[in-house]
C-alpha cells in the first residue's frame, strides 16, 4: 500500500482536543500530520498520510472490520460479498441503494452513487495521462483493460471508451472479467484506487481532484490548506446514522515529532506516535509507560505493524546496476542492530526476509546472510573495483522527509558507509519531493519501506516486477525475467503448498540479485489520553476515525 515516511511508527497522526475557552470543543478531534499531503485524488495518493485524509471522506465496496482483531474484509457500500463464478474469473458487485454522495456545486443536488461510477475510477487508474498510481492492481487481469489503456488519451476517451471486461449491469450492480484467477480481488475493491468517482465532476474539472473531494464518507472535507490543515466534518447524511461519533476533525500539521509531544504534555493532544527521540521520556526499560505517565492517565498501545523497511539501491541507470559487490559492500557495512537501537529503541525486529510475518508462507528461516561485518565490506568494495573507496563517485543518499529524525537516520548510514571509504551525499527532500524522485526514478541509494497494502506477499513482491518500473511502484528499477515468470505464476495461486514453494523460489532470486537489502519490521507504540474512547490498534482499518468517541 503504501509509501511512508521515515519514521517507525504506523501511526504518522495524533489525536487532540483544544481546551474549552470561548467556544465549546469537546465534540472536535484533532489528528496532527507529519508530513503533507501530496494529493486528495483517489487516484493518485498513495502515501500513508495522504490516504488517512482520503480514507475518511471516501468509501469502497468492502472495509476490514474494526470488530476483528484479523484483517477480515466486510461490506461497506456492497450490499453483500460479490458473487463470483465457478471458473474464478467473473465477479458480480450488488452497490447498496440510496447512498448519497458530499455536496459539491458540480454534483446534482441527490446525486447517489451508481454503479457507472465506480467503472469511471477503474478506468481512470488506466488512463496514462493521469499518472495514477493504482493501474497495477488490474494491469493484465481484467478483460480489455490494457487495450483500453493503449486507446485512451483524452478525457473524452476516458469518459466514452469502455472496458470489455467491465460491465455496468444496472444503476446498482455492475461485473468485473478477468483474464485468469486474481486472488486479491477483493482487497483491491477495498482500497481508495477503486472508491467511486461521478464522471460529471471529472468533466467540470478537467479531471483533476487534487484539492477537493467528492466521497460518501462519514466526514466531509471542510477545510484544506496545504501544509497548514484539513478540517473534517461530519456528515448529516451518512448512510450508517448511528456514525461517526464526533462532530469535527482537526488535522493541524506538525512536521516535528517534539511539538507533537509538547502539544501531547499540555492535553491539546490526545495521541501520540512514540518515535526513536522519545522513547526513553515516556517508556521504562521494560517497555512499559513510566509510572508519572499513567498517572496522568494516559494509556499506551503497543502492537506489531504492517510496516517494514529495508535500503533499496537503483538498478536501472546507476552505478548499482552491474555491480553487486558494491551492493554487498553496503549491505555488510551497515550494523543493522545498531540502527534498530538508535532509531527504534530495540523496538523493532530485525527483518530476516522480504516477506512480512503476517504473510501466509513467511517463514522464520534467516535467508538475509548479510549481516554486519566490515571486514567483509571492505573485501567486496575491493572486488567491486573501489579498494577502500578510491575511485568511488561520492553516492546520493536521498531522505524521505526533511524532518529531524530522517536526517538523523541519514548522518548514521553516512558515518557506517564512511568506515569502509564511501563517501555519501546526504539530499534532503520534503516527503512529497522524495515520492517525485521515485515515480520518475531519480534515486541512487535510500531508505525504503513498505506498509501492507492488503495481507498478501503478492502486494510486497509487485514492488519488484519489472512491469511496475517507475512511474509505477518499482523505483529500484529491478527486473529478473525469471522473478517476472514466477511472480506471474504467484499472483494467480491461491494461499496453498504451490504458493509456498513460489515465494522460496521468488526470495531466493531476489537474494542473489540484492537490489533490496532488508532492515527491519516496525512495531508500533501509542500513548493516547484517557478520554478518547473505543480506540483499538487495526493497522488494515484505514477508516476507523468514524469509530472514536470522547
Amino acid at each position: 500500500m503504501i509509501q511512508l515516511i521515515c519514521k517507525f511508527s504506523i501511526f504518522l497522526l495524533l489525536v487532540s482536543c483544544f481546551k474549552k475557552k470561548n467556544s465549546d470543543f469537546s465534540d472536535q478531534i484533532n489528528f496532527a500530520l507529519s508530513s503533507d499531503i501530496s494529493s486528495l485524488d483517489p487516484a493518485i495518493a498513495f502515501d500513508e498520510v495522504s490516504l488517512t485524509i482520503i480514507y475518511q471522506v471516501y468509501e469502497a465496496l468492502f472495509e476490514y472490520d474494526y470488530k476483528s482483531p484479523n484483517p477480515t474484509l466486510v461490506p461497506l457500500l456492497a450490499t453483500k460479498m460479490p458473487e463470483v463464478s465457478k471458473d474464478l474469473l467473473t465477479y458480480t458487485f450488488n452497490i447498496k441503494k440510496h447512498i448519497l454522495y458530499h455536496p459539491h456545486p458540480d454534483l446534482a443536488q441527490g446525486r447517489t452513487v451508481k454503479a457507472q461510477d465506480f467503472v469511471t475510477q477503474i478506468k481512470r487508474l488506466a488512463y496514462t495521462p493521469l499518472k495514477g498510481q493504482g493501474f497495477w492492481l488490474f494491469e493484465g487481469k481484467i478483460e480489455g483493460i490494457d487495450q483500453f489503456k493503449k486507446d485512451t488519451q483524452s478525457l473524452d476517451q476516458l469518459l466514452n471508451n469502455s472496458i470489455s471486461g467491465v460491465k455496468v449491469i444496472n444503476d446498482h450492480s455492475f461485473s468485473i472479467k478477468l483474464i485468469k484467477p486474481y486472488p486479491q480481488m477483493l482487497y483491491a475493491m477495498a482500497m481508495a484506487f477503486t472508491v467511486p468517482v461521478p464522471a460529471e465532476i471529472l468533466k467540470k474539472n478537467n479531471n483533476l481532484l487534487e484539492n477537493f473531494e467528492v466521497g460518501t464518507g462519514p466526514f466531509t472535507l471542510d477545510t484544506f490548506k496545504r501544509s497548514h490543515k484539513v478540517v473534517l466534518k461530519k456528515y448529516d447524511k451518512y448512510h450508517n446514522p448511528a456514525l461517526p461519533k464526533v462532530e469535527k476533525i482537526h488535522f493541524p500539521f506538525m512536521k516535528e515529532s517534539q511539538t507533537r509531544w509538547l502539544n501531547f504534555l499540555n492535553n491539546k493532544i490526545d495521541f501520540f506516535g512514540i518515535g526513536k527521540s522519545h522513547f526513553n521520556l515516556v517508556l521504562d526499560k521494560q517497555g512499559q509507560l513510566k509510572q508519572e505517565l499513567e498517572k496522568k492517565d494516559f494509556k499506551l498501545i503497543k502492537a506489531p505493524s504492517l510496516t517494514y523497511w529495508w535500503f533499496s539501491f537503483n538498478m536501472g541507470d546507476s552505478i548499482f546496476s552491474k555491480n553487486k559487490d558494491l551492493r554487498l559492500a553496503f549491505a555488510h557495512a551497515i550494523d543493522r542492530k545498531k540502527y534498530i537501537e538508535l532509531f527504534t529503541n530495540n523496538t523493532a525486529q530485525v527483518a530476516n526476509s522480504i516477506y512480512h510475518p503476517t504473510n501466509f508462507g513467511y517463514s522464520s528461516d534467516n535467508f538475509n546472510n548479510f549481516n554486519f561485518d566490515i571486514n567483509k565490506a571492505k573485501s567486496f568494495l575491493s572486488s567491486a573495483g573501489y579498494p577502500n573507496g578510491e575511485g568511488l563517485p561520492e553516492i546520493t543518499l536521498d531522505t524521505r522527509s526533511s524532518a529531524s529524525e530522517a536526517l538523523h537516520q541519514a548522518e548514521f548510514i553516512k558515518s557506517q558507509l564512511k568506515k569502509i571509504g564511501v563517501n555519501l551525499k546526504i539530499e534532503t527532500n520534503t516527503f512529497e519531493g522524495f515520492l517525485r524522485k521515485a515515480r520518475k526514478g531519480k534515486l541512487e541509494f535510500w531508505l525504503d519501506g513498505w506498509h501492507l497494502d492488503y495481507p498478501d506477499s503478492e502486494n510486497i513482491l509487485q514492488l519488484l516486477s519489472s512491469k511496475n518500473h517507475p512511474p509505477g511502484v518499482n523505483a529500484s528499477y529491478y527486473k529478473n525475467s525469471m522473478f517476472d515468470k514466477l511472480f506471474e505464476e504467484l499472483k494467480i495461486t491461491p494461499n496453498n503448498d504451490r504458493k509456498i514453494e513460489l515465494m522460496r523460489e521468488l526470495e531466493k532470486i531476489v537474494q542473489t540479485d540484492l537490489p533490496w537489502s532488508m532492515l527491519f519490521y516496525s512495531q508500533s507504540y501509542s500513548v493516547f489520553h484517557k478520554r478518547v474512547k473505543n480506540y483499538k490498534s487495526h493497522p488494515m482499518a484505514t477508516n476507523k476515525l468514524k469509530y472514536l468517541s470522547l
